[in-house]
């Protein structure tokens, strides 16, 4: 394992753990998360995690993208993955930056390719389809998830500040 030291490589503005004997720059950067709202009359599917962090709480259906995976693309899978359900999207609800994590979160408008069809996948306990006054909001995982929720609920689209808002997860 190559010796790594803390500088400002040349022509940079930030520390990075760089190697001391050839000079290899090791850049930290955020990672990328794709969901998505799905709705069907209405209701939203949302996923019971089944791993942690947060096993037991509810989320939408959501992941860390792929190497050369598109936002649209991992967002697909992850409801395949999650909630084995194949999804079409409509468009971007918002992203959300979560600068104490490093992630960057990506989430789209979805609805089932045909009729409602989806089960627990195997990062999941139960997926279930919400009403809004049904959504267990005590129980929900993460903060950027009832964003999410509130911004599909209103029909805005738009970009968030994670660091914005104070939400009690």
């Amino acid at each position: 394992m190559p010796d790594f030291v803390k500088q400002i490589p040349e022509g940079d503005t930030h520390e990075r753990d760089v190697c001391a004997h050839c000079g290899y720059v090791a850049y930290d950067n955020p990672k990328i998360v794709a969901g998505a709202v799905v709705a069907h009359a209405g209701k939203v599917l949302l996923c019971r995690r089944a791993i942690e962090p947060r096993a037991g709480f509810w989320t939408l259906p959501a992941g860390f993208l792929e190497a050369h995976e598109q936002p649209e693309d991992g967002a697909r899978r992850e409801a395949l993955e999650e909630a084995m359900a194949r999804i079409t999207l409509e468009g971007l609800i918002g992203i959300y930056t979560v600068r104490h994590i490093s992630q960057v979160q990506m989430f789209f408008r979805a609805r089932f390719e045909g009729p409602p069809d989806f089960r627990a996948g195997h990062e999941t306990l139960e997926a279930r389809l919400f009403a809004w006054e049904e959504i267990p909001w005590p129980e929900i995982a993460f903060p950027s998830v009832i964003w999410t929720l509130q911004t599909w609920h209103t029909g805005e689209d738009g970009m968030r500040d994670i660091e914005r808002f104070s939400v009690k997860a």
